[in-house]
């Protein structure tokens, strides 16, 4: 995993467009994908019927592209750090794709990107991510979106 501390909010601004950090790969199990069902009242057959499931399109269960997607809140606390933030939140999605299934099973790691940086008053800083989930052993993306997130609390510096 590459992790990436930011020292204020000039040293996020001065890292627009680059490469900023990639996770540890996470498993995707039958058991999250059956609590993302109870939590949301998904419970369509290719989540949460394995034995159907593996006559179905994907050959297995697959987890909800929704769940894919919450897993960016995971991802970027543990690689993105702004030194001095008392609090981050997350502000919303420009884009969201889903260009590939995810199988009960299957690894996953994300590759993060800065985009934009923009102040927000009274002290904080809103963040525009590339954000890139890869399944591992595949060559197409699992997910591909553009996420905003907010940051107060940091020196402006």
């Amino acid at each position: 995993m590459t992790k990436r501390r930011f020292a204020s909010y000039a040293d996020v601004r001065a890292s627009v467009g680059q490469d900023v950090a990639v996770t540890d790969w996470i498993t995707i199990t039958q058991e999250q994908v059956n609590q993302f069902a109870e939590a949301t009242g998904d419970h369509q057959w290719i989540h949460v019927d394995p034995e159907r499931a593996k006559k179905g399109p994907f050959g297995a269960p697959v987890a909800h592209g929704y769940l894919t997607l919450s897993l960016l809140a995971q991802f970027m606390q543990q690689t993105v750090t702004v030194d001095g933030a008392t609090m981050g939140v997350n502000y919303g999605l420009n884009k969201v794709r889903f260009p590939a299934p995810v199988p009960v099973g299957s690894r996953l790691r994300a590759h993060i990107k800065l985009l934009a940086a923009e102040p927000v008053q009274p002290d904080g800083m809103q963040m525009t991510w590339g954000v890139t989930v890869e399944r591992e052993g595949s060559d197409k993306p699992v997910c591909v979106a553009e996420t905003l997130s907010r940051s107060h609390g940091a020196a402006q510096g």
